[in-house]
Formats: C-alpha cells, sequence, structure tokens
C-alpha cells in the first residue's frame, strides 16, 4: 500500500543509513494500522525524539494535539522503534491491534 502522497515528503529520522519507524506491538489499538490516513505517524519525529527520550506518557496527547480529533491514539502506550534501512519496502501487519513491521522486495510496500 503506498504512504500518502507521493508528491509531500514526510520528515522521517534517519542514522547511519535506517529510518526511524514507529509502530505499536501487543494487543488492542495498533499506532498505524488504526491512522493510516495519518502515515505521517509511521515516522514522526518528535515521536521517535520523545520514544527515545522516556518520554512515552506525553506522546498520546502530543499526537492528539499534532493529528487532531481524527487520530486515534490509543497505540501509543506501546509504542516501539524499528529501524529499516533507507529504500526498503514495509508495511506494518496488524493482527488485533499487534502491529509488526514487515520487509518486502524492491516493488512492494512503504519504502522507508
Amino acid at each position: 500500500m503506498p504512504c500518502g502522497d507521493r508528491n509531500k515528503q514526510i520528515p522521517k529520522v534517519i542514522r547511519k543509513g535506517m529510518v526511524a519507524v514507529l509502530y505499536s506491538p501487543g494487543y488492542g489499538a495498533g499506532w498505524y494500522s488504526w491512522n493510516t490516513e495519518y502515515p505521517e505517524c509511521l515516522f514522526d519525529p518528535e515521536i521517535v525524539s520523545m520514544i527515545e527520550g522516556g518520554q512515552r506518557e506525553a506522546v498520546a496527547v502530543f499526537a492528539d494535539l499534532k493529528y487532531g480529533e481524527g487520530f486515534y491514539s490509543g497505540g501509543a502506550d506501546n509504542l516501539r522503534i524499528e529501524w529499516v534501512r533507507i529504500g526498503v519496502r514495509f508495511e506494518i501487519a496488524e493482527q488485533d491491534g499487534n502491529e509488526r513491521v514487515r520487509t518486502f522486495s524492491p516493488n512492494d510496500g512503504i519504502v522507508a
């Protein structure tokens, strides 16, 4: 599945050739799978910084304010960062809210 408007550049955290991808493992609410109309939530640099800085409890409030009323931040409590090599295609696979990052061949998925 494509990730948003192809002409819109989504800000990402990139380190050593790897892109930070946010996902929510654990059953219940998914982070991206419940918010597919907000592809930027996969890569949000401010949320990556919050997770890395141990400010996990503030993520839901921040996301609600940033993305607005249509965004569901229920998956924020379990957010994790998966580092995906730049240019690798991936998807967020989900079952009952339990998300995982699944990589693909060069012709499928979302591009890191």
